[in-house]
């Protein structure tokens, strides 16, 4: 078995970067999403999700970077055109979303295609015994959880 400077095996290290890959991609659409979400949201709501939208934004940019830099210390080159993030994106495009429910509602898709992708993610990394993507996935799914259960309870 060939292994990286980490110790981890080198195959499943590049099919890491693969789906890292894929999540920064679909993270790239989210958070583009949230700015979107953010300057254009009106309505009875507007000063507790134009609030709340900016919070996201300002963490998927924080995650985006996370997971960029955990694609370099894996070897591999992170994803970084619009058109690379095009191309691989499964978390829909939010395009002038005013309302305040069709917004939350895209929030609440968005995540739950963002968790998709990271409980594969989670399980590639555990069987790579890659235990810094594993607890980063952890983390991520964990805060992720939380808010789509919070967004549903704002809904209802």
């Amino acid at each position: 078995m060939s292994t990286t400077i980490l110790g981890l095996d080198k195959q499943k290290s590049e099919n890491l970067v693969v789906s890292l890959n894929d999540l920064l991609s679909n993270f790239q659409v989210y958070y583009q999403n949230l700015r979107g979400l953010h300057w254009n949201i009106k309505g009875k709501s507007f000063f507790e999700l134009h609030v709340k939208f900016e919070e996201f934004y300002t963490d998927s940019q924080e995650k985006v970077d996370l997971i960029a830099e955990r694609i370099l210390t894996l070897g591999g080159t992170p994803l970084h055109t619009f058109e690379d993030y095009s191309k691989l994106a499964k978390v829909p495009v939010g395009k002038n979303i005013t309302k305040d429910t069709e917004a939350v509602k895209l929030v609440i898709n968005s995540l739950s295609e963002l968790l998709k992708i990271e409980r594969i993610i989670l399980d590639e990394s555990d069987e790579a015994n890659d235990e810094g993507t594993n607890s980063m996935m952890s983390d991520f799914i964990a805060e992720q959880e939380k808010i789509i259960w919070m967004l549903n309870a704002w809904l209802n």
